[in-house]
């Protein structure tokens, strides 16, 4: 078949089929990954290609991207005391699952970290884009988009020093190319706002994402992750909005929304046809079956005891915080195969990963009764996502 037909016929499948799914609350995510699993089951290394590879990095930058936009630093400051006790459990809890899997599962000190944070971090940008299909409270949705936030912030921090703790000196020169990326991304948005933009009305949307990729390839050139720097290209745009109003605003946030939702999919897809054949066997699913029963009641209770303590919450609110709290997909995607190809775990892992992070996606599709999904065009809104004020414990 013509290779051109051929990617017709994925960005048809990609784009439609999966939210055709949705009304079966199975998110549109999952169906990708499934799709992408099949074709490397019916294709093998032919379903692995260099153009979805360049498609899926223009996603999950883009997303993380518009993840960085959409942290409101004063929304946080609101909950301050209580998100720092969340972290604070959040901390303990890495370091009890890291030594676990250190100690028990024979990983080097790195990968028992970086295993850690793919099973507790949720995806903020997958939970903040299915909220508005939740039907949570202000109050509710309130907290569960600054605890994932805050989550992610701490994580994408930790994630980077792990990665980068083998040598110090690398870990060394990569905090100082981070921070000269903290000092320089604002200095060059200021400069091609002042120089550029004046010459070329409606060119803030490009030069966005211009800026968001450079610091995505940075970050990885560092050996991190595309969505580290893509990720602080989205928050220091948001932290310019003041000076340089146009490169936030609700137009060049709608466009980033198109251009996200189009390109994420791939992601998933081109993540399933990088599934090796042994991370689909029984014994895979076996070990999925196990983490997912221990961590992943876990997880929810910590958050349900937390708000009981702090707020005096219902239990019936507290479970609604903590299912909404509960998807890991992206960042247990990421990190499961960071963890395949630096530090070579075994395959059989990677798999139960994998069913660990589709089960902690369904979960909340499954009790609301809606699914959840990876598109920004369906939480479309103006910046007043967080309008509840949080209650003082």
């Amino acid at each position: 078949m013509n290779q051109d037909v051929i990617y017709l016929l994925l960005i048809f499948a990609l784009l439609v089929i999966p939210r055709a799914m949705q009304r079966f609350s199975v998110p549109a995510p999952l169906t990708c990954l499934g799709f992408g699993i099949g074709a490397v089951l019916g294709l093998g290394g032919h379903a692995h290609d260099p153009v979805v590879d360049v498609l899926a990095i223009l996603g999950i930058s883009s997303l993380f991207l518009f993840a960085g936009l959409d942290v409101d630093l004063a929304q946080l400051r609101k909950g301050l005391g209580p998100l720092l006790l969340y972290l604070l459990i959040r901390s303990a809890a890495l370091v009890v699952v890291a030594w676990l899997a250190w100690h028990y599962g024979h990983l080097p000190w790195q990968a028992a970290g970086l295993l850690a944070l793919a099973l507790l971090t949720p995806s903020t940008g997958f939970i903040m884009d299915s909220l508005p299909q939740l039907g949570l409270t202000g109050e509710e949705e309130f907290w569960v988009i600054n605890k994932a936030i805050a989550g992610e912030l701490f994580a994408l921090v930790m994630m980077f020093v792990v990665m980068q703790a083998d040598n110090p000196m690398h870990l060394g020169m990569s905090s100082l190319v981070l921070v000269a990326m903290l000092v320089g991304l604002p200095l060059l948005f200021i400069g091609l706002g002042r120089w550029v933009v004046p010459h070329a009305p409606g060119s803030e949307f490009s030069l966005l994402v211009m800026v968001g990729m450079l610091a995505a390839y940075i970050t990885y050139w560092l050996g991190v992750s595309y969505l580290v720097g893509a990720f602080i290209a989205g928050l220091v745009a948001r932290r310019l909005q003041r000076g340089m109003p146009l490169l936030a605003s609700h137009e060049n946030l709608h466009a980033l929304r198109l251009f996200s939702s189009f390109f994420v999919p791939f992601y998933f897809f081109n993540a399933g046809t990088e599934v090796p054949g042994d991370a689909l066997s029984l014994e895979a699913l076996g070990w999925g079956v196990v983490i997912t029963l221990v961590v992943l009641p876990l997880r929810l209770a910590g958050i349900i005891l937390q708000r009981r303590l702090i707020f005096d919450e219902s239990l019936r609110s507290s479970m609604r915080v903590a299912l909404a709290l509960s998807p890991t997909l992206i960042f247990t995607l990421v990190l499961a195969a960071v963890l395949r190809e630096q530090f070579a775990v075994p395959e059989v892992l990677y798999g139960a990963l994998l069913f660990y992070a589709a089960v902690t996606t369904l979960l909340p599709s499954l009790v609301f009764r809606s699914a959840m999904s990876v598109d920004p065009l369906q939480n479309e809104r103006s910046g007043d996502k967080a309008a509840a004020p949080p209650r003082k414990g």
